[in-house]
Formats: structure tokens, C-alpha cells, sequence
């Protein structure tokens, strides 16, 4: 009786401790830095997906000289692709509210060095600031997608204008735009198409800056989709 009143006080001690344990462990998702990218063949409208959209939104806006590109390196973080952002942004897997990268787009940090962009540069759009805050809700995925390309159906407010402020606007707005170039409107847009220096930025021909500054060239196609735009008129449509 004594063998086994010890032995069941010895089980129920055991599942105590166990319980105790696993309610005041604290479980942080873990993250490989070095997921490997996963591409759809098409993009799916609810998806925020990294390459195409994000990082081009951290390019433009953070990942720039004196802040945060490999060699500023401003306060440890670098916002140049996909490892180093899970690495030194503060990224929480699935929580945005947690997340530093979030929270310093919304102004929530100690100071003003963690604000981002900090002044004199413009903040991030609500539509940006949600487009962060959704891909990490979705798991902070390494993800692109290819989608179709359409050259048929172009227009500067659903072709044009969503390439500029994924790719340019970051650079070129605010107080001090790159190069001297505002792109915050369909007239910043137009005037560029009529001097050659949209066509020959996106194509990096010879005598252009070639953008975007701090990423590779656009997609054949959305070059096809900005010249077929601007032959067609180049219109406010």
C-alpha cells in the first residue's frame, strides 16, 4: 500500500510540475532567417507577399544611405532583404503589435531615432503602415508571386501609379527628394515621362540614374507596362 500511494504521489507531484512549467513557458515562434523563398504562379489579392511589396517599401523609404543599408547600418538594423530584416528589425512571427519594425512606423518608439522614417522624411501612408502590419499578421513569409502579365488593361491609377509608390516615392518626396525629382502625383509622373527620365531610369540606359536606386530593374513587364502607358498618352487615366 505504501508502494503504491508513493508511486501515484509521485505521478500527480510530476504532472503538477509539468502543468507549472508549460503555463509559464513563454513560447516566441521561431524564425528561420534563412527561409527560402517560396514563389506562387499567381497573387492572390488577400496575400501580402515580401518581394514584391515590402521589400520594395523598406528599399525606397529605409534602406537608404545614413540609415539603414548594409553599410549605415543605423542602430544595428538593416533593411536591405529578407534575412537581415527578420535579423535586426524586431519581427515577431504573426504579431505586428509586438514587432519594433511596426511599431516604429506608427511613432511608438523611445525616441525620435525610433521613428521611421524619422523627420525631415514623410511617414509611412495608412495603406503602407497596413501593408506592413498584414504581412507580418500572415506570418512575416519570405513570398513573391509572379501573376499575370497584363499589357492590355494599363492605366496610371491601377498599373502606373501603384509601381511608383512601391518603387519611387519613397526616395522621391517629402522636403528633400532624390535628385531633385518629386513623384507624389500624376504631374510629378508626367513630368518625368515628357524629359525621357522615367523610361530611361526603369531601363537603366547609358546617362540615366538607373532606378530603383537601391534594387535591381523592374520586371520586363512592368517596364512593358510604363512604356505602353506613356505610348499610349501617358494619360491621367
Amino acid at each position: 500500500m505504501y508502494r503504491t500511494c508513493l508511486k501515484y504521489g509521485t505521478l500527480i507531484f510530476s504532472i503538477i510540475v509539468f502543468v507549472i512549467n508549460v503555463s509559464s513557458c513563454k513560447h516566441e515562434p521561431y524564425i528561420n532567417p534563412d527561409k527560402p523563398l517560396t514563389i506562387s504562379a499567381y497573387c492572390d489579392e488577400d496575400t501580402v507577399y515580401f518581394q514584391n511589396t515590402v521589400l520594395p517599401l523598406l528599399l525606397t523609404n529605409c534602406a537608404v544611405s545614413g540609415c539603414h543599408d548594409q553599410e549605415s547600418h543605423k542602430e544595428g538594423v538593416v533593411l536591405t532583404g529578407y534575412t537581415p530584416i527578420i535579423e535586426t528589425s524586431g519581427v515577431k512571427y504573426g504579431n505586428p503589435s509586438g514587432s519594433k519594425l511596426y511599431n516604429v512606423l506608427l511613432g511608438r518608439g523611445k525616441g525620435e531615432d525610433d521613428i521611421m522614417p524619422p523627420p525631415p522624411a514623410s511617414p509611412f501612408s495608412d495603406e503602407q503602415k497596413q501593408i506592413i502590419f498584414d504581412w507580418i499578421s500572415q506570418g512575416a513569409l519570405n513570398n513573391s508571386c509572379v501573376g499575370a502579365c497584363d499589357t492590355l488593361n494599363v492605366s496610371f491609377s491601377g498599373t502606373v501609379w501603384p509601381l511608383m509608390q512601391t518603387w519611387c516615392a519613397g526616395c522621391h518626396k517629402g522636403n528633400n527628394p532624390g535628385g531633385n525629382i518629386r513623384i507624389e502625383n500624376y504631374q510629378d509622373v508626367f513630368a518625368i515621362v515628357e524629359n525621357g527620365k522615367l523610361m530611361g531610369s526603369v531601363t537603366h540606359a547609358p546617362g540615366y540614374s538607373p532606378m530603383p536606386k537601391n534594387s535591381g530593374k523592374l520586371s520586363d513587364c512592368q517596364i512593358a507596362e510604363i512604356r505602353i502607358w506613356i505610348e499610349n498618352g501617358a494619360l491621367d487615366d
